[in-house]
């Protein structure tokens, strides 16, 4: 059973305008208002090799070069599909642009903990997010697939990575 909010939610997931809406504070350096829950990605269109870009919740920081995202409208994220092809990209958080990052899937059981710790260290977000993410996705967020960024250590080359 879906509540009221839920769907107002899901539709605001869904609304392209609504979603990318913090796109212009990241590339103009306001990304720091967003804190550390929150990133841009930048990564490379699969068929068009133009960079893309989207802003997504992070989901846990398991290091401190390693952040994990999950996809919230499962396999058929553009982004997620981005990055399966080429996982090369770059990510903006806090007051940090343009850290040259990889992107690796995780396995299901990687996946599965990784919501886990979230359920625990985030439980009213938990509450909140869950039926939203749910009804805009179709899908059940026990099964999301996430993706962990690692971050590409300083004076490491990153020819692959996108450019800004």
């Amino acid at each position: 059973m879906t509540s009221v909010l839920d769907r107002w939610g899901a539709r605001l997931l869904q609304n392209p305008r609504f979603a990318r809406a913090p796109l212009a504070a990241y590339r103009h350096g306001f990304g720091w208002l967003f804190g550390h829950r929150m990133l841009m990605l930048q990564h490379l269109g699969r068929s068009t090799g133009l960079p893309r870009y989207v802003c997504l919740e992070v989901v846990d920081r398991p290091a401190p070069d390693v952040l994990i995202v999950a996809s919230g409208f499962g396999e058929r994220s553009q982004w997620y599909r981005n990055l399966r092809a080429n996982p090369n990209c770059k990510l903006s958080i806090g007051a940090k642009r343009n850290l040259p990052a990889t992107a690796r899937t995780l396995s299901p059981e990687e996946s599965a903990a990784t919501l886990a710790r979230y359920q625990q260290v985030h439980p009213m977000a938990w509450r909140q997010l869950r039926g939203v993410i749910e009804q805009a996705g179709g899908t059940s967020v026990d099964a999301l697939p996430m993706v962990a960024l690692s971050l590409t250590p300083a004076g490491t080359p990153s020819d692959a990575a996108p450019s800004s």
